[in-house]
């Protein structure tokens, strides 16, 4: 079946299609039902089944990933379902496969999975983030992921500059400069991850990317941004603040993380630039998706003179807070 005859394919995901591609590969029928639900990047629905369950069906967008780095990432969750650690894994097809072909577009299946994104926590519950990480570590770091992106200045980070630019996407009265800056902080920042150790990650584990479940804790979700990097980076994106005034919730998730991973206290050092590293992967993200039709982003504004001028305002302000840190803190230069 053609995914939307004589129409767009990836933009245009027919729901019949969706539904015969799940059956296919899942030998289960569907009831009818086929919602579309939000994701920025991807296609991803909800399919009720006959038998009164119900799938998640993702289509990734073409162009964003290879088949090799989004097997790594199904491979990865696998290991870390077969753990006992709680994630969302790809469901197999009966030849054990779990990443599919769709005229040309990959996609998977997955269980849905019911939950509230995580509020203010507790502190027992910092204790048990620490604990998830920790899982979902101990795990990561027996193998590599040999198709994703190491977070790295010399690499992502580079990488997400380098689209920026030859997108077009910065104004020219601010494009020099911004580039400039950037280029500038990235040099900065590169000799700081000599030497750090690095593994599997999630990658992109803000507060919206774990789902409470009553009776069963937490649950980490998307790994779709999975990277190769440093421990850190699962860590410091959960904080309600920097450091140290978040001092107290970061060592309630290093006691935790340490039931089951050890962490080594030089990647704290890492947290600013790796701050930095993620303004410039944001500004990379939202200029792929202006490229891509304009999904998620946030206002009319984006992308005009004034918003990157903010940009700037913010990397300038940032390579400032690392030249302080790196006077003032033990280790840090």
């Amino acid at each position: 079946m053609a995914l939307a005859p004589g129409t767009g394919g990836f933009e245009a995901l027919a729901p019949d299609a969706v539904m015969d591609f799940a059956e296919r590969v899942s030998g289960r029928r569907a009831s009818g039902i086929c919602r579309p639900l939000t994701s920025y990047i991807n296609r991803v629905y909800e399919i009720g089944l006959a038998d009164g369950g119900f799938l998640i069906a993702k289509f990734y967008r073409p162009g964003r990933w290879t088949r090799a780095a989004l097997q790594d990432e199904h491979d990865f969750l696998l290991e870390l379902a077969a753990g006992e650690v709680p994630v969302v894994a790809p469901l197999a097809d009966a030849e054990g496969k779990t990443l599919h072909d769709a005229d040309g577009i990959s996609f998977a299946l997955f269980p849905r999975l019911g939950g509230r994104p995580c509020d203010e926590p507790s502190r027992a519950e910092w204790l048990q983030i620490g604990r998830l990480i920790g899982r979902i570590h101990q795990i990561g770091a027996r193998k590599s992921a040999e198709n994703r992106l190491v977070l790295d200045p010399r690499q992502s980070a580079r990488a997400h500059l380098e689209y920026l630019r030859s997108s077009g996407a910065i104004p020219r009265e601010v494009e020099g400069r911004y580039l400039d800056a950037a280029q500038r902080l990235l040099d900065r920042i590169a000799p700081l991850f000599d030497g750090a150790a690095t593994q599997r990650l999630h990658g992109d584990l803000h507060r919206m990317n774990l789902l409470w479940r009553p009776g069963e804790g937490f649950h980490a979700i998307d790994f779709d941004d999975m990277v190769t990097g440093p421990a850190i980076q699962d860590l410091w994106m959960l904080l309600p603040d920097r450091l140290p005034a978040a001092r107290a919730e970061f060592e309630l998730l290093l006691e935790g993380y340490g039931v089951f991973a050890e962490y080594d206290d030089a990647q704290t050092r890492l947290v600013e630039p790796l701050r930095a590293m993620r303004y410039l992967h944001y500004a990379a993200w939202c200029a792929r998706q202006k490229a891509d039709g304009g999904r998620g982003l946030l206002g009319a504004e984006w992308g005009t003179a004034d918003f990157w001028r903010r940009e700037l305002a913010d990397l300038q302000r940032q390579a400032q807070d690392i030249e302080e840190l790196a006077g003032g803190a033990p280790g840090f230069a």
